[in-house]
């Protein structure tokens, strides 16, 4: 199960970069030699109506680590192996630090119960390669 997760995860990492990083780097790109980093999240909604609040402020608190969408929901066309729980996100951030530092900032903190409480997560962090 956990080899099947992973597995998804490095695919549908490897879509993202493939068909975000042009127009990631367009919007903001990361210091050049930097590696940027994705947080991908598989995410079952359980509970719409809860799940509300953090929709509504998670955008904030990843903005000023350098977070941006790729991936919000949409379509998703499995290829191969197991489809996704649901619903998938991607946000790349400038580097696997600022990725890092926002899932461990006070901000996010605050608001993640919301989201565990909402429905079920499989999230990873995963470094890209340096521009």
């Amino acid at each position: 199960m956990a080899l099947r997760h992973l597995t998804i995860a490095a695919m549908i990492a490897a879509a993202a970069l493939v068909a975000g990083v042009a127009q990631v780097n367009a919007q903001s790109p990361a210091p050049q030699g930097k590696a940027p980093a994705y947080y991908i999240a598989e995410f079952e909604v359980t509970d719409r109506e809860g799940l509300k609040p953090y929709a509504e402020q998670v955008d904030a608190t990843f903005k000023p680590y350098s977070g941006r969408y790729i991936v919000r929901g949409g379509t998703t066309d499995r290829l191969e192996g197991n489809p996704p729980i649901n619903r998938m996100v991607v946000i790349a951030f400038d580097s696997l630090e600022q990725a890092r530092a926002w899932y461990n900032s006070p901000e996010y903190a605050k608001i993640r119960p919301i989201r565990q409480r909402s429905g079920h997560t499989n999230s990873y962090i995963v470094e890209g390669m340096p521009n």
